[in-house]
């Protein structure tokens, strides 16, 4: 059924413009829509497998009445008219807008690139030794290649797991085999991993296998970077590296920076202290000292001022951070020879889990121990390195050969994870870097599924299709549990979020990821519109003084003047003094904007904000604009399309509190949930796997992400790269199904489709 009556007028699909489909969805979930045959409640499907949307009973969904005729087509046209003296006056137009042209619904539709599939044993070796043949009996079946890589122990050795390919299975084996046939000293195994979990999972699957004992597992050296040479910096100067001394909460290594910045009158809420401490961090494993650094920018200027202050108060206090644990053993080793052999003399073997991941201190680490009998086994796959804004560098794991001459070189090729068809895509996709090591993953199973391409109109309705798709499958015996939905950054996860907190969905999400509302940006601009509808709205008053470039010290005269003026807080602010009275003027003129924006529908308040009071600005001034990643100009794009589903302010605000609120509920229960859908970025999925993903944002500007085009278009490729490692990353978290979204617009601007789709939708008749 195509047509349906909306507040007492005949609407028609055929004729209604896209955008406005997300908004009849709605009235429809809050029972605004009626047959105009029956007369009953329908609502407006919004799926991916049903080729388009329709109306639908909800009181019988197997009903089907006949679509009247003659139809009398009206579509809302609210947003192209005002209305003044009872007449509708159609809206301008600035020369500077660029409206989005309202496309037809577009079906789902498979990619198009195809690889006929031939199916793989993974090379199972015809033979295997004694103590192999006991692991497969056990589970523990490893292919030829795998089977190369665990049997070559002596020597450097790069092996290149690529997704999926089983590379805990490999280094755990090795390990086993080394200790068991070898009868290797386990004290002299280093075993590296990036994460405790991981070094967990390893030594439990090692204790798992035949023979294998508990304490000749716990004589090996295992965890991550961090906790294994500060368990040597401990040991030879406890004294200096108490943990009583280690900085472990973000807010104290912020409070250093805040008080160090205080010599350069910087606000906390006027400077992002937090990008900062990214940006030293991010120097610090580059074992960039501050005398080191050439700044790029004003704002790195100033970051490398609080870096040098940092430092110098550290060392004055005797306190430390997590990256001078592996600093401060670097320059131990270093300025240690004799130190320096006795480890050297201690570790023979090295294994190092996701070296794809490994940054420049923490190579020269590995370099210094493995000095000597450089028996390294470098596990990783450059197509993964993702983490390149922490300090990683893929390069150590690409010019391998470079530091370690006669290593040995073994690929991992069969994935055991995903899907041919997801496979195939993934190694069509990836196959367009140019800098990284040649390989084609192979896979054991097909679905005989291709990866599917949906097109929503915009951020909303994504979410929308997303959801109706999940509940869907659910309904058919599907587990919560099987769904992912995974984006570029945490802002792009605020429509399916709020989608799912009203649906009855259980999802988890990353535990430190906050909520959209409660961004400093976001949360800023809200404020702006708590003052225009309470003048007296002191926190509100408060959050958005940094815009108006005035210390957060002027809160006291404005209460002030609000007394002797007999104002309220707001008015007092076009009565405050400054040193420039270009100022001056500006807060009168700040106050009229304010008080006009209760007027407003929420999405039209939030562009006048944007315009009229120099959020711009302010954002350049606080560094905002300097992170890649999480612009504040992007927050308040979002903002302004969140803002356009709802018909006031108030309307609005409470939503945002409910979110917020709904936010810290959900991730106080992800804790319990067995069986949940994942919401998560696409750099924590790293590693995981799941039957079925959505990919969403797939356009240009969202993946590739904004930041890595502008490097392109200054011809700096790796930016680039990186993301088609992260595209490629999502793909192959997938097992059986996966989706793609490419919306048609993206914070309220035409969108175009992901330049990384470009290979999958070429037609391929033939294996290559």
């Amino acid at each position: 059924m195509k047509t349906a009556i909306y507040q007492q007028q005949s609407i028609d699909l055929e004729h209604l413009a896209r955008e406005q489909y997300q908004k009849i969805y709605l009235a429809g979930k809050n029972g605004e829509l009626n047959c105009p045959v029956c007369h009953k409640k329908v609502r407006l499907y919004l799926g991916i497998n049903v080729a388009t949307p329709h109306f639908f009973h909800t009181h019988l969904l197997e009903q089907h009445c006949p679509d009247p005729s003659p139809l009398l087509v009206t579509t809302d046209d609210s947003e192209k008219y005002i209305e003044r003296n009872g007449f509708k006056i159609p809206k301008g137009r600035t020369i500077t807008e660029n409206p989005i042209s309202a496309e037809p619904f577009r079906a789902a539709k498979h990619i198009e690139f195809t690889v006929p599939f031939n199916q793989s044993n993974g090379g199972t070796p015809l033979t295997r030794p004694p103590y192999l043949q006991q692991l497969a009996e056990n589970g523990v079946v490893l292919d030829e290649y795998q089977t190369a890589a665990v049997l070559d122990t002596e020597g450097s050795l790069l092996v290149l797991a690529g997704a999926g390919s089983g590379k805990t299975r490999v280094l755990t084996a090795r390990t086993a085999y080394m200790l068991e046939v070898k009868q290797i000293d386990p004290r002299t195994i280093m075993l590296v991993t990036f994460t405790s979990k991981a070094a967990a999972e390893m030594k439990n699957r090692l204790q798992s296998y035949p023979q294998m004992r508990r304490a000749k597992v716990n004589q090996i050296v295992t965890g991550t970077f961090h906790s294994i040479f500060y368990r040597i910096l401990m040991f030879h100067d406890a004294a200096n590296w108490s943990s009583n001394n280690l900085l472990k909460k973000e807010w104290q290594r912020d409070k250093i920076l805040k008080d160090a910045g205080k010599e350069l009158d910087l606000s906390d809420k006027e400077f992002a202290y937090d990008l900062a401490l990214q940006q030293i961090s991010l120097w610090k494993n580059s074992l960039l000292m501050p005398s080191e650094i050439n700044p790029a920018s004003e704002w790195e200027e100033t970051a490398v001022f609080l870096y040098k202050r940092y430092e110098e108060y550290k060392h004055r206090e005797g306190f430390f951070d997590f990256d001078d644990m592996l600093i401060g053993c670097y320059q131990l080793l270093s300025s240690t020879p004799t130190l320096l052999e006795q480890y050297q003399n201690r570790f023979h073997y090295f294994l190092i889990d996701e070296f794809q991941d490994i940054n420049k201190v923490q190579y020269e680490l590995i370099k210094l121990l493995s000095g000597k009998h450089k028996n390294v086994c470098a596990v990783g796959d450059d197509d993964q390195a993702i983490y390149s804004f922490r300090g990683s560098d893929p390069s150590y794991l690409l010019e391998f050969e470079k530091d370690f001459p006669y290593a040995k070189l073994v690929t991992l090729e069969q994935n055991y994870r995903s899907s041919h068809e997801i496979v195939a895509a993934a190694n069509q996709m990836i196959a367009a870097n140019k800098v990284r090591r040649s390989k084609k993953m192979k896979a054991q199973c097909t679905s005989g599924t291709l990866p599917l391409l949906f097109f929503p109109y915009d951020e909303e309705e994504e979410a929308t299709m997303i959801v109706t798709d999940i509940q869907e499958r659910i309904s058919k015996g599907a587990n919560p549990s099987d769904f992912a939905i995974l984006y570029r950054t945490n802002a792009g996860s605020r429509a399916v979020f709020e989608r799912l907190a009203s649906s009855n969905l259980p999802f988890k999400m990353d535990q430190d990821s906050e909520s959209f509302y409660d961004r400093y940006i976001v949360r800023s601009t809200l404020s702006f519109l708590k003052v225009s509808l309470n003048e007296d709205d002191p926190h509100a008053i408060s959050e958005i003084l940094p815009f108006l470039f005035l210390k957060q010290t002027v809160l006291k005269e404005v209460k002030a003047q609000s007394i002797l003026k007999d104002c309220s807080f707001l008015e007092a602010l076009s009565h405050l003094k400054t040193t420039h009275a270009f100022q001056e003027k500006k807060l009168k003129k700040v106050v009229t904007v304010i008080r006009g924006l209760k007027q407003l529908p929420p999405h039209t308040a939030i562009e006048k904000i944007e315009k009229d009071i120099g959020f711009l600005d302010f954002l350049k001034k606080r560094g905002n604009e300097a992170n890649k990643l999480e612009k504040g100009s992007d927050d308040l794009k979002d903002l302004n399309v969140a803002a356009k589903s709802f018909p006031t302010i108030e309307a609005l605000l409470a939503h945002a509190e409910h979110m917020s609120a709904m936010n810290k509920e959900i991730k106080n229960l992800s804790k319990h949930f067995t069986d949940a859908v994942s919401l998560s970025t696409i750099h924590r999925a790293k590693g995981l796997e799941y039957q079925t993903v959505y990919l969403i944002g797939a356009v240009d500007g969202s993946l590739p992400h904004d930041f890595s085009l502008e490097a392109h278009r200054s011809g700096d490729f790796s930016a680039l790269e990186e993301e088609r490692r992260l595209f490629y990353v999502a793909m192959t978290r997938a097992e059986e199904q996966l989706f793609i979204s490419v919306p048609q617009s993206r914070r309220g601007k035409k969108a175009n489709r992901s330049r990384f789709l470009a290979p999958l939708n070429k037609k391929m008749k033939t294996d290559s």
